[in-house]
């Protein structure tokens, strides 16, 4: 069966950072740093959770994780999240109440608002995540452009997809890019980072 996903090593190719990235560690950062850093694009999108538009920009002055997952994953996505959540739980404090969480549909068909509810539930994330939805026509241009490779399989049953996390600074720039396998801890010591960055 299919594996529900394609390596942030296709995510860093995409976006030409396979060479230029630099290492963890440097500038304080714990994750891969992005060399250079460079503009959050911004987007509009549906919050399956509340109906109301959520506009990337709208949350500048916060440091924010963004990612890409469906709630029918039956892997990737699921550790994804709940590893977020468990990020955001380890910064604490107002590290955390300054921190936001968005992820961005794969699967405009498969994300219904009661799926996405259940799925955010289920993983403590209500009140933590936003979890944007749309159709194809309007999620493909914000796939396009965060070099995120999506695939169905045959059956429709599961997606390939680029799996990987962007640190977005306060001031909208994307700092920082965390595998899938991405260790909670990391997360939270670049979060104050990003906030001041």
């Amino acid at each position: 069966m299919r594996r529900a996903t394609v390596t942030v090593l296709a995510a860093l190719a995409a976006l030409g950072l396979a060479a230029c990235g630099s290492a963890p560690g440097e500038e304080g950062y714990s994750g891969q740093v992005l060399e250079p850093a460079r503009p959050a694009k911004d987007f509009a999108l549906r919050s399956a959770v509340t109906g109301r538009t959520v506009r990337l920009s709208d949350l500048r002055g916060k440091a924010v994780l963004l990612t890409f997952v469906y709630t029918r994953c039956p892997d990737v996505c699921p550790l994804i999240m709940t590893n977020l959540g468990a990020s955001l739980d380890k910064a604490g404090g107002a590290t955390a109440k300054d921190a936001r969480i968005v992820a961005v549909s794969v699967d405009p068909e498969g994300d219904t608002p009661a799926r996405v509810k259940e799925f955010l539930r289920v993983r403590g994330l209500a009140g933590k995540a936003d979890y944007l939805i749309g159709t194809k026509a309007q999620l493909a241009p914000v796939w396009k452009d965060y070099a995120i490779a999506v695939e169905a399989s045959p059956e429709q049953r599961e997606l390939g997809h680029t799996a990987s996390v962007r640190g977005i600074t306060a001031s909208g720039r994307q700092k920082t890019i965390y595998a899938q396998n991405f260790s909670p801890t990391v997360v939270a010591r670049d979060l104050p980072l990003l906030q001041r960055d």
